[in-house]
């Protein structure tokens, strides 16, 4: 009885007892902005999209989201005005997805704004009134691009010059711009860092010698394809700060004004780039050398005529240089010996279409330089397994190989590159003799994230599947016009290679929707290239459009099976889609339809597909052209026949598609 009464005292106890407390969250309001905004920094860069989903939670996360977001890149000008009210923290503007920026957009923008960036470098629309109102309204204002802008003249860079702590400006392309614009920019920004002037055909000795005297700070120019001449260049290579300076294509460069040069000039410099100067030889550039003393990388493709031993010999002066590039230049005997030589320090060497290159010059440079990590032979169509053996002896630091269409390379020689070069991280083997052996040696390259190997017909699943089990780190790989792969090989690559951004399938006929199928938990592709693949069709498509939601740029020429299905299902799932080709596709004004909706699409190749243009409602195409995306319709008969091969030589007949 006693017992009995303590058991029920008990269980009273228990029945009046307090519920325990349960720890609640605390709520997002407490989190200090710095901590959360970590978190978004983490979320966005996983996917971007997720910011949105986070907003539309509640008010707290709608608010934190708005505080958070540095850039804008709205899709068009009339949401500009809106976006900047959701987001007043922001401090970079990108209206390179807007086709038209008008005026009153640009005044739009309230007056002490945040904004420090705004890139213009697409648009147009706007002039000097837009520019105007910009100036005033965004006194902070460091970054400008209005690259393209071959509307804007003098007056907008007046209002441009207004803009006082400017301190990057592109004005790439403003071929209106004349040096008394040019003097209005050099006078009113002497703060600028960073200054592009590439393609302003206006512009002379007296405005670029203006900028000079003027802009002192500047790290960075590009002249390229201006008139620039021996009368300023003394002068801009004087400035005390100037790091980079590009000169490409500037024919009044010669070896008159590069002998000009005295030691007064600036020893800031360390990135020259004089590639396409066709008036330099190798007499201006030995005689250069002796006034750029800390250079760091010097480009000189398509430049010099002729490269001698006695140009080679007098890079040695330049005694720090890590990069030098001579594409397309012709070699005289023994002048990449003293290249070899004299260039000891370098670890970027490109000799891509150059003549004149041999095995016995090459294998002897590449053995002096054998702290190389980036080595372009690419088309050097004389060089064989001697020099391959060399390379892969002598450097074996090497990251980055391109070699491209050395046809004189065997098999057996490329296996070696795999076995002696385990740090490569890019390959180019396009056109080449690559077997499935071959693939194999390069497995073993576990840190490959570029792979090329475009029109190697001996390659088969088997090869592919030794990369997808042993490269990780793979993010781009071409296997353009490799007959002998089919969805087998594709889907060791896909399963193997979980960051994959890239891959162009074109005219790998045994392809069908089971390698789209695979790639679709690829869930970084922003780029797929299926074009000449008959066996596709809308079903894979849906796949890719559904699982790849980053896929930017989609390339289905002549994928017959493809129709008007695989159109709604981009249109649905594919918001970020910028451009597209369905030329012979079975599309059909649906589909062309269903695409209008994408609103950043911004180019849309369609040919044999040109009848349907009369059938689109002209305000769609009005409005989709409103957003920048140029519809490219080409009326030309089909026809079945072999597409010319202009980057690669076509090696066997059967890859012909028929």
């Amino acid at each position: 009885m006693a017992a009995a009464a303590a058991a029920h005292r008990h269980n009273k106890r228990r029945l009046i007892s307090p519920a325990p407390t349960t720890t609640t969250a605390p709520p997002l309001d407490s989190l200090a902005d710095e901590l959360l905004f970590l978190v978004l920094d983490r979320v966005a860069a996983a996917d971007p999209r997720a910011l949105k989903s986070f907003a539309l939670a509640s008010r707290a996360c709608h608010a934190a989201e708005s505080r958070h977001r540095r850039l804008l890149r709205p899709l068009r000008a009339d949401l500009l005005p809106a976006a900047l009210a959701r987001y007043p923290s922001a401090s970079r503007l990108d209206l390179s997805l807007c086709a038209r920026v008008p005026d009153a957009a640009l005044a739009a923008v309230p007056s002490g704004s945040s904004l420090r960036a705004l890139d213009l470098s697409l648009s147009g629309g706007f002039g000097a009134a837009g520019l105007a109102a910009l100036a005033g309204a965004c006194p902070d204002l460091a970054d400008l691009d209005l690259s393209n802008g071959v509307h804007l003249g003098d007056a907008a860079a007046a209002e441009v010059a207004r803009m006082r702590a400017l301190q990057r400006l592109s004005l790439s392309r403003c071929k209106a711009l004349t040096d008394m614009g040019l003097g209005c920019v050099a006078v009113g920004c002497p703060d600028l860092r960073e200054l592009s002037l590439k393609w302003c055909l206006g512009l002379t000795d007296l405005g670029l010698h203006l900028l000079a005297l003027k802009c002192k700070k500047l790290t960075s120019l590009d002249l390229s394809y201006t008139m620039i001449t021996k009368q300023s260049f003394l002068a801009i290579m004087k400035l005390p700060n100037l790091q980079v300076l590009t000169l490409v294509g500037c024919i009044g460069i010669d070896d008159d004004a590069l002998g000009s040069l005295d030691k007064e000039c600036s020893k800031s410099l360390q990135v020259l780039d004089m590639s396409h100067c066709q008036n330099v030889t190798d007499v201006g550039v030995s005689s250069m050398v002796k006034s750029i003393p800390n250079l760091l990388e010097l480009d000189l493709s398509y430049c010099c005529h002729q490269v001698t031993p006695s140009m080679g010999r007098s890079l040695q002066k330049i005694t720090k240089l890590r990069m030098l590039k001579l594409e397309g230049c012709k070699f005289m005997a023994d002048g990449l010996k003293a290249i070899g030589s004299s260039c000891v320090s370098i670890r970027e060497l490109s000799l891509s279409k150059c003549s004149g290159v041999t095995d016995t010059e090459l294998s002897f440079a590449v053995s002096k330089l054998k702290n190389l990590l980036k080595l372009d032979i690419t088309c050097c169509r004389n060089i064989t397994d001697v020099s391959v053996a060399a390379i892969t002896s002598s450097c074996t630091s090497l990251i980055s190989l391109r070699m491209e269409s050395c046809s004189h390379v065997s098999s057996g020689a490329l296996q070696l590159i795999g076995k002696n070069c385990s740090h490569l991280e890019e390959l180019d083997l396009t056109d080449s003799d690559l077997d499935d052996e071959g693939l194999k040696a390069l497995a073993g390259c576990s840190n490959l994230s570029s792979l090329k190997i475009g029109i190697c017909l001996r390659i088969s699943d088997e090869g592919l599947t030794y990369i997808g089990k042993s490269c990780p780190k793979l993010r781009d790989i071409d296997l353009y016009r490799c007959g002998g792969i089919s969805d087998d090989g594709v889907i060791q690559i896909a399963q193997g290679s979980p960051m994959l951004a890239s891959i162009n399938l074109s005219y790998c006929i045994e392809i069908t929707d089971r390698s789209l199928m695979s790639l679709s938990k690829c869930t970084k592709l922003n780029t797929l290239e299926i074009r000449g693949c008959p066996k596709v069709s809308s079903a894979g498509l849906s796949e890719i459009a559904m699982g790849c939601r980053l896929l930017s740029k989609l390339d289905i020429k002549k994928c017959f099976q493809i129709n008007d299905v695989g159109m709604l299902y981009l249109s649905q799932f594919s918001h970020c889609l910028r451009q597209i080709n369905l030329s012979y596709c079975s599309v059909t004004d649906i589909g062309l339809l269903s695409l209008s909706s994408i609103c950043g699409l911004q180019n849309m190749t369609i040919v044999h597909l040109a009848a349907f243009k009369s059938m689109m409602p002209a305000h769609m195409l009005k409005s989709v052209e409103a957003r920048g995306c140029i519809f490219q319709w080409i009326n030309k008969p089909f026809k079945v026949e072999v597409e010319p091969c202009d980057v690669w030589k076509q090696q066997s007949q059967d890859v012909l598609v028929r």
